[in-house]
């Protein structure tokens, strides 16, 4: 149960990251949003970072072998970067709709996926 909450609460982790992170590149199109200056843009991303702390250090904490979790540290930082791929690619293809999904980018996650297969084998 601790590896499937760990994995839940990094995918609601990645999920505001990538929105702080990304999501600004899309205010430019929407309205009252189109001429903050940069200051203000960081505050929001910010403000939108911190819901992403609330679920990674949880996350982080149930799920490390040392706190009685199924993960070693490296497995932890593993799963949290395949996580973070495939939030951004969904975010990617739903919100921006110039970028696409290519063969390389495939082999890419690919070679990740191999990664985790190598950090979990014991």
């Amino acid at each position: 149960m601790k590896g499937i909450t760990t994995i839940l609460l990094l995918i609601l982790s990645n999920t505001f990251m990538t929105i702080a992170w990304y999501g600004h590149l899309k205010f430019n199109q929407m309205k009252g949003f189109d001429k903050l200056a940069l200051p203000f843009v960081i505050l929001i991303s910010w403000a939108i970072a911190l819901f992403e702390y609330c679920f990674q250090v949880p996350a982080n904490r149930i799920g490390f072998s040392g706190n009685g979790g199924p993960f070693s540290l490296m497995q932890l930082k593993v799963i949290q970067e395949a996580i973070t791929l495939t939030v951004f690619t969904i975010f990617t293809i739903v919100f921006f709709k110039t970028e696409t999904f290519r063969l390389n980018h495939f082999i890419g996650f690919l070679c990740l996926i191999l990664a985790v297969f190598f950090i979990f084998k014991k």
